[in-house]
């Protein structure tokens, strides 16, 4: 009777421990690939990773990631889309608007979700924010005012600005609409601005010699994720030229930039994991609405202040959420 008992157990264990093997052998490892307009950004894609490892994906086991990057070169954009679509992933992760159009040109039915984009339904990614309406969705790094209010701390901190020079791509279509944005707030502050498209590195070298002919004393670079890959090179030229400048993006200032004000972007990439989520197990992008920033922060580089020989106010000061010393 026990031999009976023991051979009953013993055979119970290796049949659930055949099971078990079996499960996780179903176990489906999904796959989510991941291209970006600029160069890898590590602190930004590990947020990602974390806000997939917080929904219970962990790289190995139940999902598997691919890295695309154009590092700043848009031509380079529809080759490293055509290589994910071809990698049959379930999920098409697009941190920027032109990785973001890219992909959404080169598939109509995987899901697409953006980790960060700029006016995304003036850019054709969406029909609404509410109802995306396609196989797109994600995240918006528009606030309304957002840049009108870059113009209001740039002339709080430096109270004799009167000719603001303005960088911007010329290519991105969220760009006019950040232009007619910042008019109303220059207005109210009695500040002329003098506007720069630019699309190549070149461009960029010009526009800060027109500036410097303009007389401009203050700068506002407008969100641009072209113009993030060549951030040294504008960071150089304003402390090249003396010119107390505001950007959208705090990674600016961390590599030398005098001051920055928008939203969280870290925090957005680790938002759009649950986009993702949400698609793994079943929603559809089109009715998934794309949220908007939550997170703002303001950064003041004090490296950068001294470097041109320039005083933060205090109260300025006082209302950063880091300070760069």
């Amino acid at each position: 009777m026990k031999k009976k008992i023991i051979t009953l157990a013993l055979s119970a264990l290796l049949f659930a421990l055949c099971v078990s093997a079996q499960a996780q052998q179903l176990v489906k490892m999904q796959r989510v690939c991941f291209l970006s307009s600029r160069a890898g950004i590590e602190v930004r894609e590990d947020a990602f990773k974390q806000g997939l490892r917080e929904l219970g994906y962990y790289e190995g086991k139940n999902i598997s990631l691919e890295w695309r990057f154009a590092k700043g070169d848009a031509s380079q954009i529809p080759a490293l889309a055509s290589e994910l679509i071809q990698a049959k992933c379930d999920v098409l992760v697009a941190a920027g608007t032109e990785a973001t159009k890219g992909l959404k040109s080169a598939t109509a039915t995987i899901p697409v979700v953006f980790t960060v984009a700029s006016d995304p339904v003036g850019a054709g990614l969406v029909a609404s924010l509410s109802r995306p309406g396609s196989n797109v969705t994600g995240l918006s790094l528009d606030a309304p005012g957002l840049n009108g209010k870059r113009i209001e701390i740039l002339k709080e901190a430096f109270p004799h600005l009167s000719r603001i020079g303005v960088l911007y791509h010329r290519a991105s279509p969220a760009s006019k609409v950040f232009l007619a944005e910042i008019e109303p707030a220059a207005r109210a502050l009695k500040v002329q601005l003098k506007a720069h498209g630019v699309e190549t590195a070149n461009e960029i070298d010009a526009a800060f010699k027109a500036m410097s002919k303009e007389r401009v004393d203050g700068l506002v670079r407008l969100p641009s994720g072209f113009l993030t890959s060549l951030r040294k090179q504008t960071v150089e030229l304003a402390a090249k030229h003396r010119l107390p400048a505001i950007y959208d993006d705090r990674i600016i200032v961390e590599d030398g930039g005098l001051m920055s004000y928008g939203p969280d972007i870290t925090d957005l990439y680790r938002r759009s994991a649950t986009y993702v989520d949400k698609i793994l197990k079943g929603a559809k992008p089109a009715d998934l609405p794309v949220e908007q920033p939550t997170k703002f922060e303001f950064v003041i580089n004090l490296k950068a202040a001294k470097q041109i020989g320039l005083v933060i106010p205090p109260n300025v000061l006082a209302r950063a959420d880091r300070v760069i010393k």
